[in-house]
């Protein structure tokens, strides 16, 4: 069978266009060449996405046996970041799932998912199952289940060897010589399956010819061990002096690489090729031995060693090193297991060597010059020079012979294991990492620091080593590493940080003013917020991640790009991240530097999770309005905490016999009833009795149904708990009554996601301090006013059962008017409450579930045409047509047409059911307008291609791409698009 038939099977699923390679997409020879060190199986085409997944296609003649195609998905198993193989034979096409472990021989047929054969109307069903727009858009990750890293190699082995090492211990050896032990034969393994030491070698030297025959030698065991340590390196082996285990312990590790269960004494097929496997698996097994070493338990920074996936790694090298010459160095002043320095080092090298094929010499210089990192854990930077080792021998290109491999030591010249902040000052940190007395200044500042809060000794320690007048976070420690790495900056050097990012949203003036100072800083700078990622990213930390990024100095005005990665129900099952340009907005850094401190908070957070509509909207409220606070002042009111309970410290028997108001009793705008009574003496802050008085307007602190403040009016005097938040508004029920209904609007909503401090990026817990800055009219014209009045009496009116839907859209209209909201400051702030819905999982799966024609595309092109219409509108003659492409639900995008014509337009869009395929549709508009659409449909790319009359938009299918606000903003960029075009 020739290539023309796998071709055929390529055009067919998108992987090639009108003949040529998709992007992402290589063939024959360079897909060879970039296959990773393969034993049988080379690929015939391949395709790799942004964040490294890959599609291995195999052309075969005949049908290949059970037997040739389980070898071939145990070798991709093994590299860990290629879930599929396609196998292409003369009649049928299969996929095989390359995440699924391998369990014996031949049993490539348990892991075949699908199997097509080639006829057009199955392959029409195999490219809406993987094609290219199925793997790009993330499609494929929910329609097949089976597929999933959880089953890949780095979970499977990194858990074999847990329950190894847990053998040994129970047979009797010490943590550390256990974990001394599995590296050293893993490391030997390794060399082994890269054929650095030959079977023939381990006969003729120790008489055997395999390591787990020699392991079952004591003697043979012990010269082997003590000639790795005098052909490599003695950073190789955290124990290299340690005593050679006893035989039973040898015995067990030699049952683990023969695959024999240690109770059955059963033997099965050992999956693993540490020739294949990457370096960053391999270097993390030593990072679960650095967790479970002793000095891991025993309190202190140690216990910060832990693993960032490559996916992260990926994502902030990718961005900060493109157009390095190769002769850059590098630092990480936090280490830790050293994955950041692995994937510089691997950059440095290829950028050095022109990605042609490097020299021993240029790498080893590249290591021993380059490459540099600090961490307080001597374990970690154990893990860290293992794995460079590592990675200089698998970008050796000729790794023979094994006596000349021996590497110079890498700990205490270029690993240093010191304090961050006084590294320099001690011996081996002052050699490596000062010039001339000062800090050593490097071109690539790298790392992700620690997050934690460590209490008031350390925050006291660290504020005293700060620069004076240097501004210092109140709590947590990965802002003050970051400033701190900024003392071994070139002025300019590439940044990628991963910090915490409740640190980034600090309400508090010091916290603010030193984001603020690290933003100026390094302007133009880029901030991705990964908030909607912890989960999975950081399944340890209970706050969310922002990556701050700094590219080489850009020539243009420098700016804040701020990048939101939205939720993805397939994130975690594929590592990868799909951003689409809607999720990234710029912001001018004179506009930023403008605002007050706390106010540059609120810019970032509602940069994050708005629009630029957005943006204009909020400063105009906060312009036009007073703030809650200043609203409630103006009455001699305010809101406060409720009682504390806590360590009862404090008298409040004159609270006793009041009804009392628990965190289960109060639902929106409903009064409660059949409230308890408050009995206790003693409080820890009980709170004085007027701020109990009646009528009370009260909000919840925690809402755990929806975005939607739970407020309400309690009509006599209540003790309400530390749960909520109160003002006694005493003769002024109706005010009460007004303001409960304003805050449970979707105003209120839409203005917690922009601005609060952590609602809606890692608690859904709303601050009293965020609550206060609602922009609020003025009162007393609010009362006066019609749209006052008939808020007040709805709000009032409401029975005792929970609001229906209806119930929330005719109050959210009574806001909006008292607010004097336009069309579409409305569309804003409903889009904006239900953004702030995606806090739950509910709304998270309703913002990836596929748009529908009605009501979504109706409401999105009407939307689209009246804000074209706005701009239209001078010239009386022109209006839009829309249309709306009627594609099935399963298809990954969603494509609709506006075209510019003359006369009044209808009234309603047009639906059109298009012939054939979306691949068909998207080529015939791509004929039509001389754009390869499918070319640049890349990810979750959004396009908008232009006609001479007419504008097509194709975005994917999920609903968060298809707002009423997605429309705004899309007309936005067409009305800003043509007007460049006009002037060009």
């Amino acid at each position: 069978m020739s290539t023309a038939h796998l071709h055929e099977v390529l055009e067919a699923t998108g992987y090639l266009v009108n003949g040529q390679p998709a992007p992402g997409v290589h063939l024959g020879d360079e897909a060879k060449d970039m296959y990773y060190r393969g034993r049988e199986f080379f690929p015939d085409a391949l395709w790799r996405g942004d964040s490294a997944l890959t599609v291995y296609f195999k052309l075969t003649h005949e049908d290949p046996s059970d037997d040739e195609v389980a070898k071939w998905r145990q070798e991709i198993w093994n590299q860990g970041f290629a879930p599929l193989l396609w196998v292409v034979s003369p009649d049928r096409i299969n996929l095989y799932n390359c995440f699924g472990t391998p369990q014996q021989t031949g049993d490539a047929a348990t892991h075949l998912l699908r199997s097509f054969e080639r006829v057009e109307s199955e392959l029409n069903r195999l490219d809406a199952l993987a094609g290219r727009l199925a793997m790009e858009t993330g499609l494929f990750w929910q329609q097949d289940k089976r597929v999933n890293r959880k089953t890949s190699v780095a979970p499977k082995l990194l858990s074999d060897l847990a329950a190894l090492q847990q053998d040994l211990i129970d047979q009797g050896l010490d943590p550390l010589n256990a974990q001394g032990l599995i590296g050293r034969s893993i490391f030997a393994q390794y060399l082994i399956d890269r054929d650095i030491v030959t079977a023939q070698f381990l006969s003729a030297e120790y008489g055997h010819d395999r390591l787990s025959r020699l392991l079952r030698d004591r003697n043979a065991t012990e010269h082997l061990f003590q000639w790795l340590r005098d052909v490599f390196n003695g950073d190789m082996f955290p124990l290299e002096a340690s005593p050679l285990p006893d035989e039973k312990h040898l015995r067990r590790v030699a049952g683990f690489l023969d695959a024999t269960d240690p109770v059955s004494q059963q033997t099965s097929l050992f999956p693993y090729q540490f020739d294949v496997i990457p370096v960053e698996l391999i270097s993390s097994i030593y990072e679960q031995f650095a967790r479970s070493a002793p000095e891991a338990h025993q309190g202190g920074h140690s216990s910060d060693v832990h693993y960032t996936k490559l996916s992260l790694v990926s994502l902030v090298l990718d961005e900060i090193t493109e157009g390095l010459t190769g002769h850059e160095t590098v630092c990480d002043l936090t280490c830790g297991s050293g994955i950041f320095l692995v994937e510089a080092f691997r950059k440095l090298v290829r950028a050095k060597s022109n990605d042609g094929v490097p020299t021993r010499a240029l790498i080893r210089s590249t290591l021993h010059h380059q490459v540099y990192g600090v961490d307080i854990s001597e374990a970690a930077v154990r893990v860290a020079a293992f794995s460079l080792y590592l990675a200089a021998l698998e970008l050796d290109p000729d790794p023979q012979p094994a006596h000349e491999l021996k590497f110079e030591p890498l700990i205490g010249k270029n690993l240093i294991v010191a304090d961050a902040w006084t590294v320099e000052q001690s011996g081996l940190g002052r050699t490596a990492l000062t010039d001339g007395g000062a800090p050593r200044r490097f071109e690539v500042i790298l790392g992700n620091p620690p997050w934690s809060y460590q209490g008031t000794e350390t925050t006291a320690a660290h504020r005293v080593r700060n620069t004076p007048n240097t501004p210092s976070p109140p709590r947590g420690e990965s802002l003050r590493f970051a400033l701190r790495a900024l003392d071994f900056a070139a002025d300019d050097a590439r940044i990628g940080l991963v910090l915490s990012g409740a640190q980034f949203f600090s309400r508090s003036t010091t916290g603010a003013s030193a984001t603020a100072r690290l933003i100026e800083k390094l302007s133009p700078v880029t901030l991705v917020n990964l908030s909607h990622h912890t989960n999975w990213l950081f399944p340890e930390s209970k706050m969310p991640a922002i990556v701050l990024l700094r590219k080489h100095p850009s020539p243009n005005p420098p700016a804040i790009t701020a990048v939101q990665v939205p939720w993805s129900p397939v994130a975690s099952s594929c590592d990868s991240f799909h951003i689409s340009p809607s999720d990234i907005i710029t912001v001018p850094l004179a506009d930023w530097k403008r605002k007050p401190v706390l106010e540059k908070t609120e810019l970032l957070k509602a940069a994050f999770f708005g629009g630029r509509r957005d943006l204009a909207l909020l400063e105009g409220l906060v312009a036009n309005h007073s703030s809650l606070n200043e609203r409630l002042g103006e009455i001699s009111s305010g809101l406060s905490m409720g009682l504390k309970r806590g360590d009862r410290s404090k008298d409040s028997n004159s609270l006793q016999g009041l009804p009392l108001l628990a965190k289960g009793d109060l639902q929106s705008l409903s009064s409660p009833t059949n409230l308890g009574i408050y009995s206790e003496p003693r409080a820890e802050r009980p709170r004085q009795r007027q701020v109990y008085r009646a009528p009370l307007l009260v909000v919840k602190e925690v809402s755990r149904l929806d975005a939607r403040p739970i407020a309400s009016v309690l009509r006599n005097d209540t003790v309400f708990t530390d749960a909520f938040f109160g003002a006694s508004l005493p003769s002024r029920l109706d005010l009460a009554y007004l303001l409960s209904g304003i805050l449970s609007s979707s105003v209120a909503s839409w203005f917690l996601l922009m601005t609060a401090s952590s609602y809606g990026l890692w608690k859904r817990r709303i601050l009293l301090r965020d609550i206060k800055r609602l922009p609020v009219p003025d009162l007393d014209v609010a009362q006066e006013s019609e749209s006052g009045s008939r808020l007040t009496k709805f709000v009032q009116d409401l029975g005792p059962a929970p609001p229906s839907q209806n119930h929330w859209l005719e109050l959210d209209n009574l806001v909006f008017d008292l607010y004097g909201l336009d069309r579409f400051e409305r569309t804003i702030v409903r889009d904006g409450l239900y953004r702030a819905n995606w806090q739950w999982e509910a709304g998270r799966r309703s913002s990836v579930a596929a748009v529908e024609v009605v009501p979504d595309l109706f409401e999105y092109t009407h939307t689209f045409v009246e804000a074209i219409s706005v701009w239209l509108s001078a010239t009386r003659q022109l209006y839009l047509r829309s249309q709306i492409f009627d594609l099935p639900m399963a298809t990954p995008l969603r494509v609709v047409r506006f075209i510019l014509e003359n006369g009044s337009a209808p009234s309603e869009p047009e639906v059109v059911a298009p012939e054939g395929s979306l691949r068909d549709l998207l080529y015939r508009i791509g004929d039509r307008l001389n754009v390869q659409l499918s070319q640049h449909l890349v990810g979750q790319r959004e396009l908008r291609v232009y006609g001479n009359d007419e504008v097509v938009i194709v975005k994917p299918a999920a609903r968060r791409h298809w707002m009423g606000v997605s429309a705004l903003e899309d007309a936005d960029a067409v009305i800003a698009e043509s007007l460049v075009q006009s002037i060009q």
